[in-house]
């Protein structure tokens, strides 16, 4: 690049604070204080956070990039809702996905990868309320993908994750039977599958774990 296109280069700004910002209004959504639907007013999030309006509306901006807020001329913020289209999209893109984070793990992840995945299991069976067991939950499927050992896999999983969160979310709100009983087991034998590097079972046990939490929201809607 030369001097002078260097030089037409607008200076470059820093984010730090909205991304502050972004991050606790996740962590606010992902734990349950402003769940689907709910409005998030520019100015009561920045007197809460005791930061001006300019951060927050940043921050705003970047959650709706990642699909976990909708804008809407005339009536502000609100935390996405999932349409039953929105669910169905998201169901079968993370389909895709995960099958071949499944069959990359089985051929290629070391055993340390496969027990890393396993450890999250095993911790799911110590959550004592939902919301943890949810970020538990991401957490096992972040692991699969590191386990995969595919970059640009692992960034498209990253690209949908926040609506996947949303999706679990929004399945702990359904008030399924025994959610917290089933699901540690429920994960307990996807761990095993893959430790076992048996891809078969391992590709049908995660397309009933998925199928599973979509058909509660399909039933729903």
């Amino acid at each position: 690049m030369s001097p002078d296109e260097a030089g037409a280069l607008r200076p470059a700004r820093r984010r730090g604070l909205a991304d502050e910002v972004a991050d606790r209004l996740q962590e606010a959504i992902f734990s349950g204080v402003y769940p689907p639907g709910a409005r998030l007013r520019e100015v009561e999030v920045a007197a809460a956070l005791r930061v001006s309006r300019g951060p927050v509306r940043e921050a705003l901006l970047r959650l709706e990039r990642e699909g976990l807020v909708h804008n809407e001329w005339h009536r502000g913020a609100t935390v996405m809702s999932l349409s039953a289209r929105d669910a169905a999209e998201l169901h079968s893109l993370r389909a895709v996905l995960e099958d071949l984070a499944v069959r990359c793990a089985v051929e290629r992840a070391g055993d340390e990868d496969l027990a890393a995945v396993a450890e999250v299991a095993e911790r799911m069976a110590r959550a004592d309320d939902a919301h943890t067991m949810v970020r538990l939950d991401m957490e096992f499927h972040d692991a699969v993908y590191a386990a995969a050992g595919h970059r640009r896999l692992r960034a498209a999983w990253e690209a949908i994750r926040s609506q996947v969160h949303l999706f679990l979310l929004t399945r702990i709100g359904l008030s399924e039977p025994d959610y917290l009983g089933h699901i540690p087991e429920e994960h307990g034998r996807l761990a095993a599958a893959l430790r076992a590097r048996d891809a078969e079972t391992a590709l049908r046990l995660f397309a009933e774990h998925r199928r599973h939490a979509f058909d509660l929201l399909a039933g729903e809607g």
